[in-house]
């Protein structure tokens, strides 16, 4: 991961070189432009492994920058991490549904800053997934093949709907979803379709879970996401 390039795109001097300094601290190759505009050409020139995408820029802005991005098939796999303002829950839903892996909410720690990119880098697909394999986190086994999970061996009932929630969210730890990306993945006869079925859905599958429950985290204002 040492050596990865980041593209950060912010328009405050101050923070640019704050960004630029504490990447390149902690091993990263950093470009760092000032623009939505020189962001889309640079990223066209030279795809980077992560963007670093400020909301609010001048010209084009940082939603119209993600949009642009993830419409390139060349650049709709690079992972693109927010800065948004503080408290802005609204903004943060609008660029993870534009296809943005994470958030930074400003002011922010550089280490946290440098914690955060590194973890999405580790997420950050290898090849084609295989969607069938069982996954295992603590007691919680999930077998999609069978449409079955365990706890310590001991099986557990959900139903279609549940258990598609469930491992959506498991085969993307520590990824944060909002309500309307998690309607879309589910599908079944008890198919979720406000916001607030999907709340009653997490709630049923954190019963039926138990202990393992945790697993699932609340975002506020956002939506949910599994332990990383």
């Amino acid at each position: 991961m040492a050596g990865s390039r980041i593209l950060a795109v912010e328009d405050e001097e101050d923070i640019r070189e704050l960004i630029r300094f504490n990447l390149e601290k902690e091993g990263f190759t950093v470009e760092c432009v000032a623009t939505g505009e020189d962001a889309l050409h640079s990223a066209a020139a030279n795809p980077p492994d992560l963007i670093l995408l400020d909301l609010m820029l001048p010209g084009i802005g940082g939603f119209d920058v993600c949009r642009a991005l993830k419409r390139e098939p060349r650049m709709a796999g690079v992972p693109v991490v927010m800065l948004t303002a503080k408290g802005e829950d609204a903004d943060i839903v609008a660029g993870l549904e534009l296809g943005a892996e994470d958030y930074i909410v400003k002011p922010f720690s550089p280490k946290v800053l440098a914690a955060r990119i590194r973890s999405v880098l580790r997420r950050r697909p290898q090849g084609d997934a295989d969607v069938s394999a069982v996954l295992k986190v603590a007691d919680l086994s999930i077998d999609p093949s069978r449409y079955e999970v365990r706890i310590s061996g001991r099986p557990v009932d959900l139903t279609r709907t549940e258990f598609t929630l469930l491992h959506f969210l498991a085969r993307h730890p520590g990824w944060v979803f909002t309500r309307a990306q998690i309607i879309d993945s589910v599908k079944g006869s008890d198919y979720a379709v406000t916001d607030r079925s999907v709340d009653v859905q997490v709630a049923g599958l954190r019963r039926k879970l138990g202990d393992s429950g945790g697993l699932i985290e609340t975002v506020h204002g956002v939506g949910y996401r599994f332990k990383e």
